[in-house]
């Protein structure tokens, strides 16, 4: 198993990689070689999730109903929209309301 500072170092050359791409069309055809379908529809649900939680006005159980994903994840987009101190939740949602 690789060490945390292994992981670390990959994490971040990963970062730095999509840092590269210039367009959500090649950001789009990344992600879909990177992850399974699966991993992609997760991602692109706690994404939603993020943005309907910023709006505002509506409880776990009708994101729920409205999305299909289970409140745990809701909860934990919520946590990390919220009290997690990295905030990259809160720098894209700001970003895209800039732009």
């Amino acid at each position: 198993m690789p060490s945390q500072n292994l992981y670390e170092q990959r994490r971040k050359a990963l970062a730095s990689a999509l840092s590269s791409l210039q367009s959500a069309q090649d950001m789009e055809r990344f992600l879909i070689d990177l992850c399974t379908p699966a991993e992609l529809r997760a991602l692109s649900e706690r994404w939603h999730v993020a943005k309907l939680l910023d709006r505002g006005g509506l409880s776990y159980r009708d994101i729920h109903a409205k999305t299909g994903v289970s409140t745990t994840t809701i909860g934990r987009v919520a946590r990390f929209l919220n009290e997690e101190p990295h905030q990259g939740y809160r720098l894209l949602l700001d970003r895209q309301k800039e732009g």
